[in-house]
């Protein structure tokens, strides 16, 4: 082993950095020179070359030579294959009191060091760990992606790792952390020889053998990536059947420390991670790989996971499950498409099999009880989709290229034969440049028919002829079939793997900035497996000319006209921000006038044209108010709104436009909370339900927010000049959790509830509007009708979880199938997927833009804790409460302001059979719970008179108004 070392010994340097490199002279220096420019100076450069056969060692003399008082050089005398080895050396050396590791393709950030050393210093930590970002450098715009980002949000410090198992199984790296020495040292901690994956081993060791660790909130490490480059790293070399090796023997013996220490709950922990994160890596690339790897890949797989605890399986989301399922069995014609779907969620792979009223992958294998539940994706609701939203998988079966021509043929799969066998089908080929600025190119699709469970096509495209690309600018070009069936069109991109693109020939092409820019098309796959095409240079002068306008486009002329470009970008980016957006929305405020008799209204932050905001948008069309209604809504386009109001769109410059100049602002939520009000403008605050669950200040979370955050927060709040209430609960849970004074409260009820109390009182009239809805949901005339309307759960960081039935809806379905049609209505943060064995039985109507015609439809309601209750009470028909996970609910971090089982208007079912019990016989409910349902109704909605909406419209908007 070679060693440079400096001049002087010098003092005991703060942090000593190990930098490896092998054949990498070229980016060397700038490693280095990331770790000289540190704002912490006492820090030390060990240079440790892996006997590289480039340049490399000769650069890190220089380097030792030009400043010897603060790097050192050391040369390995032969190459040790690996990255651990080099480390290895570099710690030996190492004489600062903290150690860190550089790869000479990355940079530390400026002041990681300084940044390292003081946490460490301030908490004693061992080791300190900060955010690593992952930089795409041929991206186009050097794409940065934080590594882990969720882990890094604020400074922790922990005692052992167990405390913090995300960080032991997700950030596996060795550079973003800086290690105490005499820690290294004691511990006798070195990474493994001669093997790949080292930093996961010598992680896992550290983070176990830490007392203190400590994180930062500090960008600290740059990990650079090119994932374009002909020579792929290490970690992209996953179709070497060693590189799976390597890792299997890395998480052997990381499990086997695991097992030594006890730590069964951190084993499975990285048992998922294995399982959703790593093995997927491979899977990934599997469709280009040929059987004989695909064998042995999953031969060592099926070694190692088998052994998995079922809670790993368990956690999986269904996609996963199938594919490590498929995988284990080596089915590989269903497997493929489930990769395809693993890395295009949204995509429909496979034709999919219905079977006793469930929808499955496919029908193999589903003879065993464990790949029928596996193979189970009833819940993914593929069966509920119309043809245009569909995300279909199209396999490319054939490239071939014909003088100018390239000759195309794929295989669009038809899950459950969407497309009816007598469809009438046309498709057309779509080739769009990705910058999607630049043009695109339309072409014919010569013959689409069925064939088994797909809808195969053929094409000729005279791309050498028709295609001309400007050619710079536009080198990638992704192609899509359209296809038309019975006038419903669906998009898809075209699914490489089945056809040898590496060796197939590139095309003839003609940029309009001459051949001299690029003379060929060659076909490439895209990161998500789909058939791409990007301009190339065959011929000499070609790649002379392409380096010549690389030269220019790199120039110091094309530099300054890329800042030009990008500072306008920046300056465009501004302009619509949400933060400029708030200035120049507080400028109209003081600009622009009020236009008076606008009103803008909102229901659900635009998400719906529903609620009381729509009962007194209609009041107001009814008596034909000369007023101008604005409606927000969100999204991407409109759905369910009245076609003779004015909309806009929520947080476009229209809609702040509307709001700065309003008469009135009404609404059921809020409208967005750094948007202040005018004192011309009314702000008419009609709620969107009585509260069980504590709201506002109530909460504990409102209550521990910044001094700074409740003040902004109740500014907010102030901005509601009237706050409708239907009873005295509202006054002493809502009024007061938003801190709502007297003077502003209108004890009125919501105008939503008008048409429930009305039924109430004619429940003989019919209503042709009902009639009309219930023949559209398709319900039996001789059927009753029960609704199903459950709140949202909350995930522990206030995300909804996703909706899941807490009763076996077969079940149900089967049991009353004579007796009732069930309407379910899902919060709208979350979506329903009903299998097809309830079809006709139970029917999702959460996409009703409105609740209140489906309380009216049904003959009775079943509701956990969603304050549909207050709202149905009025109409004094059964309620049964299906309270199965009462006691978490209401002893969560919120709590409730009442006791629901103890107040409850109706039976209080805590089991599935409890619940079914229950619905046997609604009559003998109602008579039951007749009086009880009356106290509740004169408790909780006394202001509840069906006369709001008319009453509120008589305050505000009669011709003789009076102020307010």
């Amino acid at each position: 082993m070679s060693i440079v070392t400096p001049e002087s010994a010098g003092t005991e340097p703060d942090i000593s950095v190990v930098v490896i490199v092998y054949n990498d002279d070229r980016r060397l220096p700038v490693a280095v020179r990331s770790v000289l420019d540190q704002s912490l100076r006492n820090v030390e450069v060990i240079v440790v070359d892996d006997c590289s056969t480039d340049g490399s060692y000769d650069t890190a003399r220089a380097l030792a030579a030009a400043h010897p008082r603060r790097v050192r050089a050391i040369r390995l005398p032969e190459n040790s294959g690996g990255c651990g080895e080099p480390r290895n050396h570099g710690m030996a050396a190492a004489r600062g009191r903290y150690v860190m590791f550089l790869d000479s393709d990355d940079t530390l950030e400026r002041h990681a060091c300084r940044n390292l050393l003081e946490a460490a210093e301030r908490t004693g930590a061992d080791l300190v760990s900060g955010r690593c970002v992952r930089v795409h450098t041929d991206s186009r715009h050097v794409k940065r992606i934080p590594w882990y980002p969720w882990l890094y949000r604020t400074t922790t410090t922990v005692e052992s790792v167990a405390d913090l198992p995300d960080l032991f199984v997700f950030d596996t790296l060795s550079t973003n952390k800086c290690y105490r020495r005499s820690f290294l040292v004691d511990h006798g901690l070195t990474f493994p020889r001669g093997i790949h994956y080292e930093d996961l081993l010598f992680s896992a060791e550290a983070y176990l053998a830490a007392a203190r660790i400590t994180l930062i909130p500090h960008t600290v490490y740059f990990w650079n990536v090119a994932e374009k480059t002909t020579a792929k790293s290490i970690s992209n070399r996953r179709h070497e059947i060693n590189n799976f090796t390597d890792r299997l023997e890395i998480h052997r013996r990381i499990d086997a420390v695991l097992d030594r220490r006890g730590l069964g709950e951190l084993k499975l922990c990285k048992d998922i991670k294995f399982l959703k994160h790593d093995l997927v890596l491979y899977l990934r690339d599997l469709p280009f790989l040929d059987n004989d790897y695909r064998h042995r890949f999953a031969a060592l797989a099926r070694g190692y996971v088998q052994d998995f605890p079922q809670e790993a399986y368990d956690s999986l989301d269904a996609v996963h499950a199938i594919c490590a399922y498929l995988l284990m069995r080596e089915d590989w014609d269903h497997l493929m498409p489930a990769i395809d779907t693993l890395i295009n969620r949204k995509k429909i792979s496979a034709p999919l099999a219905e079977r006793d009223g469930r929808i499955y992958w496919c029908d193999r294998h589903l003879d065993d009880p464990a790949a029928r539940e596996v193979m189970d994706v009833t819940r993914l609701g593929y069966h509920g989709k119309p043809l245009e939203r569909m995300f279909l998988r199209n396999l490319l079966t054939r490239y071939a290229v014909r003088g100018g021509t390239v000759l195309l043929a794929g295989a669009v799969v038809n899950p459950l034969h969407t497309v009816p066998a007598d469809a009438d089908l046309t498709a057309e080929l779509e080739l769009r440049a990705r910058r999607r600025s630049l043009r695109s190119y339309r072409f014919p699709v010569r013959t689409v028919r069925h064939e088994g469970d797909a809808l195969t096509w053929q094409a000729a495209v005279p791309l050498a002829r028709a295609f001309r690309p400007v050619g710079v600018l536009d080198e990638v070009w992704d192609i899509r079939l359209h296809l038309t069936a019975d006038g419903q069109r669906t998009t898809s991109r075209i699914t490489a793997g089945s056809v040898d693109l590496e060796n197939a020939p590139a095309l003839p092409v003609r940029p309009r900035l001459t051949r001299l820019v690029a003379d060929r098309l060659a076909p490439q796959v895209s990161a998500k497996g789909h058939l791409a095409f990007r301009l190339t240079q065959h011929s000499p002068a070609a790649q002379r000319g392409r380096a010549l306008v690389d030269r220019n486009l790199h120039g110091p002329a094309a530099r300054a006209a890329k800042r030009t470009y990008r500072g306008l970008r920046a300056v465009r980016r501004d302009l619509t921000s949400g933060t400029r957006k708030v200035q120049v929305y507080h400028r109209m405020l003081r600009l622009l006038p009020v236009r008076k008799g606008t009103v803008v209204f909102e229901s659900h932050l635009g998400k719906q044209y529903s609620d009381s905001p729509r009962a007194l948008y209609e009041e107001l069309r009814r008596r034909q108010t000369p007023v101008t209604a604005i409606w927000s809504y969100a999204g991407a386009r409109p759905t369910g709104f009245p076609a003779d109001a004015e909309l806009v769109r929520r947080w476009s410059w229209r809609y702040l436009r509307a709001l700065a100049q309003a008469e009135f602002w009404i609404d059921n939520q809020g409208f967005p909370l750094k948007l202040a009000k005018r004192p011309e403008t009314t702000y008419l605050q009609t709620w969107h339900g009585s509260a069980l669950k504590k709201m506002g200040f109530d909460q504990p979370a409102h209550r521990v927010m910044s001094e700074h955050a409740q003040l902004a927060y109740q500014q907010a709040l102030d901005r509601f000049d009237h706050f409708l209430v239907r009873g005295e609960h509202d006054v002493r849970t809502l009024a007061r959790a938003y801190r709502i004074p007297e003077h502003k409260l209108l004890r009125l009820g919501y105008p939503r509830n008008d048409a429930l109390v009305r039924a109430a009182r004619n429940p003989r009239t019919p209503d042709p509007a009902l009639r009309s809805l219930a023949e559209r949901l398709g319900i039996h005339p001789d059927r009753r009708v029960l609704l199903y309307a459950p709140t949202f759960r909350s995930r522990p960081d206030g995300r909804a979880r996703d909706f899941a039935f807490p009763f076996d809806i077969e079940a149900f379905a089967e049991r009353f199938a004579d007796q009732y049609t069930l309407l379910v209505r899902s919060h709208y943060l979350n979506r329903v997927t009903l299998p097809p064995s309830v079809t006709g039985r139970v029917i999702d109507v959460t996409g009703e833009p409105d609740i209140t015609p489906l309380l009216l439809l049904s003959d009775a309601l079943i509701t956990d804790y969603s304050s549909v209750m207050f709202d149905y009470a009025l109409l004094r028909r059964p309620m049964v409460f299906y309270a199965h996970d009462w006691e978490e609910y209401s002893r969560d971090t919120r709590g409730t302001y009442f006791d629901l089982p103890a107040e409850a208007p109706g039976p209080v079912a805590h089991t599935e059979d409890e619940l079914f019990a229950a619905l046997g016989d609604l009559r003998a409910l109602s008579t039951r719970y007749e009086a009880r349902l009356k106290e509740f109704v004169n408790r909780y909605g006394e202001y509840d008179r069906g006369d709001a909406a008319a009453r509120i419209v008589d305050r505000f908007f009669a011709p003789t108004r009076q102020a307010p």
